[in-house]
């Protein structure tokens, strides 16, 4: 199965050429590169989040496979859906999924389903891959979409993810994706938004859905940054990095009602 891009000409540019030159304005070529274990970057359009979504891979050395957990905006299918086989297409090209890796994350997750419909309309983890194929011409990929969970099941699919990198004799890299408050002014958004990348900062996935709860902060992936959090420290993970954040009144000029986005890196 080919998944087509769904968002190719509203999210990023459709064809190849514009798309690779679009990506490249958002990529610092001289950013000081490291590993990580896992990273939270922003799934808007590039025109307002492609800044922060390129800071963070600009950053990062880049492995030869991604988890890639994403919120499911559409409401389809499972609400732990992951896919295992086939290709996703974007106008850079085919991006394979890594059924090995995959199929072991299902087997070790009482949780996760083998769900394609959560994923077809989904933009969340699309928006992704163009960073990745303009940063690095070959890798495979996990795309697992999620609805809102509770915490005992993010530590389920959390630790399943970790375990079965843990025994993977390669190198992988757990990606949220996530924006922050939306539709709030920029007071309110920078208030509410540095509450939650604190929390992500601090590796806390139970203090991050508590506040995100508590201060009814608008963040669609507080799940899937959970669970990447969750998964990193089960993997060693120490610290986190904010990169960089910024809202689309920046890009807008209107700071009545933004979109908060926000970068980190997990090491």
């Amino acid at each position: 199965m080919v998944r087509r891009a769904v968002v190719a000409g509203q999210f990023y540019n459709g064809t190849e050429a514009s798309l690779r030159e679009q990506v490249k304005k958002y990529i610092d070529e001289r950013a000081k590169k490291e590993e990580v274990i896992g990273v939270l970057a922003p799934h808007a359009g590039f025109m307002f989040s492609g800044e922060v979504a390129g800071a963070v891979y600009s950053r990062i050395i880049l492995p030869e496979t991604f988890v890639i957990l994403g919120p499911n905006h559409t409401g389809a299918g499972d609400p732990c859906a992951i896919m295992t086989k086939g290709q996703w297409q974007t106008p850079l090209g085919e991006v394979e999924i890594d059924s090995d890796l995959a199929c072991k994350i299902l087997a070790n997750s009482k949780n996760l389903k083998e769900d394609e419909k959560a994923h077809s309309y989904e933009h969340s983890i699309e928006v992704q891959l163009p960073f990745l194929q303009y940063l690095r011409k070959e890798f495979k990929f996990v795309p697992i979409c999620l609805s809102h969970l509770d915490l005992a099941t993010c530590r389920d699919i959390g630790k399943a993810i970790a375990k079965v990198i843990r025994e993977a004799k390669k190198k992988v890299v757990i990606v949220a994706s996530s924006d922050l408050t939306h539709y709030e002014s920029q007071e309110e958004a920078n208030r509410k938004d540095k509450v939650a990348l604190d929390a992500v900062i601090k590796l806390d996935p139970e203090e991050l859905l508590n506040k995100v709860e508590e201060l009814r902060i608008s963040m669609c992936g507080a799940i899937p940054t959970s669970i990447m959090l969750i998964a990193s420290k089960e993997l060693g993970a120490k610290k986190g990095e904010l990169v960089k954040y910024m809202t689309s009144g920046e890009t807008s000029g209107d700071y009545r009602q933004v979109v908060g986005y926000g970068g980190a890196l997990i090491k």
